[in-house]
């Protein structure tokens, strides 16, 4: 009995597609973080102390990957670095270690609000931000 032979042409394509399917970047990744990309604007009522607006800026590399930054108008205070930030739709996930904050929200279908939770020091507030850009 003979055993069937691979040509050469046919072994050369599984190959070729094999690694391209390796190299090739996920567009489905890059495509989401677009998404989330802009200026967003929120303002955290805390009850007895007063009421603070926050601006989160976010960005995306050309691989994809997230970052961004944070200001407190309202306290002068600007470019605070988010350390960390994931975004799979429609859940937005971001980490500041300098202002001890985290951030976890839904972002709506129309991708013009984020709902969510803002935590500082280990107390949680509703905190809904509102695409700007």
């Amino acid at each position: 009995m003979k055993k069937p032979r691979v040509s050469l042409f046919v072994l050369c394509l599984g190959l070729t597609l094999v690694l391209g399917l390796r190299i090739a970047p996920t567009p489905a990744v890059a495509a989401d973080a677009r998404l989330i990309v802009g200026d967003w604007e929120g303002t955290l009522d805390p009850g007895a102390q007063p009421k603070k607006r926050i601006l989160v800026h976010i960005s995306a590399a050309q691989d994809g990957s997230l970052s961004g930054t944070i200001d407190y108008p309202d306290q002068d205070s600007s470019g605070i670095l988010i350390t960390a930030i994931t975004y799979k739709e429609p859940a937005l996930h971001f980490e500041s270690t300098p202002n001890l904050s985290v951030y976890d929200g839904v972002v709506n279908k129309d991708m013009s609000e984020i709902t969510g939770t803002w935590k500082q020091s280990g107390s949680g507030l509703s905190l809904i931000f509102k695409r700007t850009r």
